[in-house]
């Protein structure tokens, strides 16, 4: 697959070149920052009472002291279609002091589960 050379077109072709099939659905989470909590709050209760269908999450960024707004949507992640919503979903935040910070999958991967000290020897008291 060929994809433009911007931030988006690079992370769906390293999403590709890591093996992920980009042909099926997944869990896209788009990123909303903002500095204050109230502005947060109110771009999540007017996400809450729209039409998206998607699930939606706030919290604090501890390292970056700002509130993030957590848009995570079930598509197709084709090179147009996250465009789109980025843009849309920029828009939004704008409209209460907001903006976009980017776009991810988290995706499991093989050897996830595996314990990643590969020195360390199982005892009787591991739990993995």
């Amino acid at each position: 697959m060929q994809f433009p050379d911007d931030d988006n077109g690079k992370m769906l072709q390293a999403m590709a070149d890591a093996g992920i099939d980009l042909s099926v659905a997944l869990d896209v989470d788009f990123f909303l920052v903002f500095d204050d909590q109230r502005d947060a709050e109110s771009a999540l209760e007017e996400l809450g009472n729209s039409d998206l269908d998607g699930e939606i999450e706030l919290l604090l960024n501890d390292d970056s002291g700002k509130w993030e707004l957590i848009v995570c949507l079930n598509m197709v992640p084709d090179y147009d279609t996250i465009v789109e919503q980025e843009l849309n979903l920029h828009e939004f935040a704008q409209e209460f002091g907001g903006a976009t910070d980017g776009w991810g999958v988290m995706q499991h991967q093989e050897g996830d589960d595996d314990f990643a000290d590969d020195e360390h020897e199982c005892g009787a008291d591991c739990k993995h």
